[in-house]
């Protein structure tokens, strides 16, 4: 039997991939146009609806870098609100430990859940970053190498806290009042490295009791923390090759935390671009990534690299001559650094641009990625089942390029064709997200792997 194909659909945060200048194009932050990419979503039949988020706005050279799409509502206020105009549709977030506590994050995943009757999860994301750290009371008082122990004992702690509630310690109706089947739920205490708190969780056990985890990493540290706390992996793996490459490796690891190869799905983050035939695709293909790298953009996307102020530069001439500032503080901030070795980054670079003949902006929509399934809905759904069955993936985040109406043409064209080869749900046949997602039971926290 196919595997079966995941399919989520991601409402981007701050960014500079969704083409917020097109006509076509809705607002970034209406109410409507959460529910439209929701719904369109859920008549997909998809597992989940993804949200990222933003708690800064990022700056570059000084000023608010306002060619990004900026500014977005509190995350679980819109997952909240989603819950009453969707039926089965999991209901994600991305949501920081550094800045966070767990009482009060895992309080307000339990209420989502609750709410929505099973379908929350939770995109667990750390930061050392102090610039981000400054909207915070403690700042950026996070060591970088802390980052994922604290993340670690964070989700240890919520599913504690999740757990806190047995199962028999049901709220119920007797004689007119309400009462509690067990004397003393909600009793908790941790003592840990990063977190020391104690008292009673004041959410009965939720439907999954343990909202889905999902986490989004690429380093060893992020990928072994992965393996020993989260039911998916975002990943950003768009060959078939590389993706291979990182399932037999993140897979492999499984072991050792007592899981099964299917208790961790691995969604990579993908975009499409349809047309009637191959040919019109790739011109589109062409359109939207000039869309997406404008030649102010392609600028202060080579700035980021370089750390120089090259703001006087042609978007369509050359390279700059000199290498990347590595002795300063960084240009951009608020953004993670992509370049472990920019001055090796800038020569690479440099020999592409020479070889194919490229200017700046070219040369930077050349190397900043692009659309992972383009062709006909057909090539697409051909494409991408194969990746699944040839184990590069599990399943996908699509990332259309316009919001809230560019996830409909793949609903519309590619769905029914996934569905005619078996490998993607006719309806959902759950209620909850780990049914969806073909999870078993969450693990209960003695169970669960520690870094």
């Amino acid at each position: 039997m196919p595997k079966q194909v995941i399919l989520a659909a991601h409402f981007p945060g701050v960014n500079n991939t969704t083409v917020w200048s097109d006509p076509a194009s809705g607002s970034q932050i209406d109410f409507s146009s959460f529910v439209h990419l929701a719904r369109t979503a859920e008549r997909g039949k998809f597992d989940f609806l993804f949200l990222a988020e933003g708690l800064r706005l990022r700056e570059q050279r000084g000023r608010i870098h306002d060619l990004d799409v900026v500014g977005r509502p509190d995350t679980l206020t819109v997952l909240a609100a989603l819950a009453a105009v969707t039926t089965h549709l999991g209901l994600a977030g991305t949501l920081n430990t550094t800045f966070r506590e767990p009482y009060e994050l895992a309080r307000q995943l339990a209420s989502l859940d609750h709410l929505s009757g099973g379908r929350a999860a939770w995109n667990v994301v750390t930061t050392s970053d102090a610039f981000t750290g400054e909207n915070f009371r403690r700042g950026g008082y996070l060591d970088r190498a802390l980052r994922y122990e604290r993340a670690a004992e964070f989700v240890r702690t919520a599913r504690e806290l999740w757990e806190s509630w047995p199962a028999e310690a049901i709220v119920g109706d007797r004689d007119g009042g309400r009462y509690i089947a067990e004397a003393s739920p909600g009793a908790f205490a941790h003592r840990g490295d990063q977190f020391d708190i104690a008292g009673h969780f004041t959410v009965p056990r939720s439907p999954q009791v343990h909202p889905v985890i999902l986490q989004a990493g690429d380093s060893p540290d992020g990928r072994e923390f992965a393996v020993s706390s989260a039911d998916a992996i975002f990943s950003r793996h768009g060959t078939l090759e590389a993706g291979q490459e990182f399932y037999r490796d993140v897979k492999a690891r499984l072991a050792r935390y007592g899981r099964q190869p299917d208790d961790l799905k691995i969604i990579p983050g993908v975009t499409f671009v349809l047309g009637e035939t191959d040919a019109e695709a790739q011109e589109r293909a062409h359109h939207i990534r000039r869309q997406q790298v404008s030649p102010q953009t392609a600028i202060l996307l080579l700035e980021q690299l370089w750390n120089r102020d090259l703001s006087g530069y042609d978007p369509e001439g050359p390279l700059p001559a000199e290498d990347p500032d590595v002795s300063g503080d960084a240009i951009s901030r608020g953004r993670a650094g992509m370049h472990p070795d920019p001055v090796d980054t800038a020569r690479q670079w440099r020999a592409l641009a020479e070889e194919k003949g490229l200017g700046i902006r070219d040369l930077i929509i050349e190397v900043t990625g692009r659309q992972s399934f383009v062709g006909t809905a057909q090539q697409v759904a051909e494409r991408m089942n194969h990746f699944v069955q040839s184990d590069a993936a599990d399943g996908f985040i699509l990332v259309p390029h316009l919001t809230p109406g560019g996830l409909d043409e793949f609903v519309d064209q590619v769905v029914p064709l996934l569905q005619e080869r078996g490998v993607f749900r006719a309806d959902y046949t759950g209620t909850t997200l780990r049914d969806h997602l073909g999870l078993g039971p969450a693990r209960p926290v003695t169970e669960a792997g520690a870094m």
